[in-house]
C-alpha cells in the first residue's frame, strides 16, 4: 500500500494550497515561510529558472504573481505522491486561474482572464518542502492574448487541457502498491521501447504494445499542442520531434513514481540532444541541447491512455539562439 506519509504529504499540499487561495498578499508571505523549508531549493521555466531559499522564492515568484493576480487561485487536476531517489514527492498538474490587473513578466496581460497551466514537482521532509520543480505553460498565455510566439506548424489541438477523463486524478486514499507498481514497469518498458528507435522507423520502436491506439490521449504544451490516438501522435509529435533531434537521450531523473493507475516523472534537465532537423518552425543549427520536461500517465489494464506533458520549450528555443518573447512589447530578457 501506498506509505501513510504519501497521503499526509497529499494532505499537507492541499491544504497550503487552499489556504493560499484565500490569502491575500501579507498572509501568503506567512503562508510560504510555514510551508516552504528556509533553505529551500526551487527550480522553475525560464525566466525564474532558480531560487535557492524561500525569500528569494517569494520576492522572485510568488508575490509578483500574486500582485499580477490578486484573486489567484490553483485547481488540482491530478495529484500523486511516492518514494524516488530516496526523497518523498508530490506533484500536481492543473491551472492557475484568475484575472490580471496588472502585465506580468512584461506580458500585457491586464485586464486578461489568467489560466496558466502547470505542473509541479515537491519533496518534504517533516511536513516542509524542500526541493521544487514547476513548469508554466507561459506560450499558451501568450496565446491566450493573441501573441504567437510559434508557427502553428504541427496539428495538435491547443487550448485548455483536460484532467483525466475518470475525474479520480484527486484520491485521498491508499493506492494499492501492486497496481502502482504495474502503472510503473508499463512505463518503463515502453521508455525502454523508445530507446531501440533505429533512427528509421518508428516501428523500431514497438509503441504499440503500450499504447491503446484509439484511446490514447497526449496533451503536451502550446506550439504542440494535443494528439489523438497512437498514430496521430506519430505524425504530429513524435516524428518531427525525432527527426529533428534523433539522437535524443534521457536522463538526470530527478523523480519517477507510481500511485495506483499513475505515473509521474520528470528530469532536470530530463532529454540531451543535437538538433539535427527542422523544428517548430527552426532550421537544424547543429547545437547540443537539454530539456526541462515534466510528464504523468494513467494506465488502463495492461495499456497507458493519457499522457500529460510539459516542456519548457523558452528556454529550448534560447539554446537555439531564438528568444520567443522578443516582439513583446515588454519582452522577457533572455539574460
Amino acid at each position: 500500500m501506498t506509505s501513510s506519509i504519501h497521503l499526509t504529504n497529499k494532505q499537507i499540499l492541499w491544504r497550503f494550497w487552499q489556504q493560499l487561495n484565500d490569502a491575500d498578499i501579507n498572509q501568503s508571505k506567512i503562508l510560504f515561510d510555514e510551508q516552504y523549508a528556509a533553505d529551500t531549493e526551487w527550480n522553475g521555466p525560464h525566466p525564474f529558472n532558480q531560487f535557492l531559499s524561500v525569500d528569494q522564492l517569494y520576492a522572485g515568484y510568488w508575490a509578483p504573481l500574486k500582485q499580477a493576480v490578486p484573486d489567484i487561485r490553483r485547481n488540482v487536476d491530478l495529484l500523486c505522491a511516492g518514494r524516488s531517489n530516496n526523497k518523498d514527492w508530490v506533484t500536481s498538474i492543473g491551472y492557475m486561474t484568475g484575472t490580471f490587473v496588472t502585465d506580468w513578466l512584461g506580458i500585457p496581460v491586464r485586464g486578461n482572464r489568467a489560466t496558466i497551466r502547470y505542473g509541479e514537482y515537491c519533496t518534504l521532509q517533516e511536513g516542509r518542502i524542500t526541493e521544487s520543480y514547476i513548469l508554466l505553460d507561459l506560450l499558451d498565455v501568450l496565446n491566450q492574448i493573441g501573441y504567437r510566439a510559434l508557427p502553428p506548424n504541427y496539428s495538435g489541438e491547443e487550448g485548455n487541457v483536460p484532467g483525466p477523463s475518470t475525474k479520480d486524478g484527486v484520491l485521498f486514499v491508499e493506492a494499492d502498491a501492486a497496481e502502482s507498481q504495474k502503472s510503473v514497469d508499463l512505463v518503463e518498458a515502453m521508455l525502454n521501447g523508445l530507446v531501440k528507435y533505429d533512427q528509421i522507423s518508428l516501428n523500431s520502436m514497438e509503441q504499440h504494445k503500450y499504447w491503446h491506439p484509439e484511446k490514447m490521449m497526449w496533451y503536451g504544451p502550446s506550439g504542440i499542442g494535443t494528439m489523438r490516438g497512437l498514430q496521430g501522435f506519430e505524425d504530429y509529435h513524435q516524428r518531427p520531434f525525432l527527426e529533428a533531434f534523433p539522437n535524443r537521450k534521457g536522463g538526470n531523473h530527478k523523480a519517477r513514481f507510481g500511485d495506483g493507475n499513475y505515473v509521474a516523472t520528470t528530469g532536470w534537465p530530463s532529454i540531451f540532444a543535437t538538433h539535427e532537423g527542422s523544428y517548430l518552425g527552426v532550421p537544424a543549427t547543429g547545437k547540443q541541447i537539454t530539456m526541462r520536461v515534466m510528464d504523468w500517465w494513467r494506465r488502463e489494464e495492461d495499456k497507458l491512455v493519457e499522457n500529460w506533458v510539459l516542456i519548457d520549450l523558452i528556454d529550448l528555443f534560447l539554446q537555439l539562439g531564438i528568444n520567443l518573447l522578443d516582439g513583446l512589447p515588454g519582452k522577457i530578457s533572455a539574460d
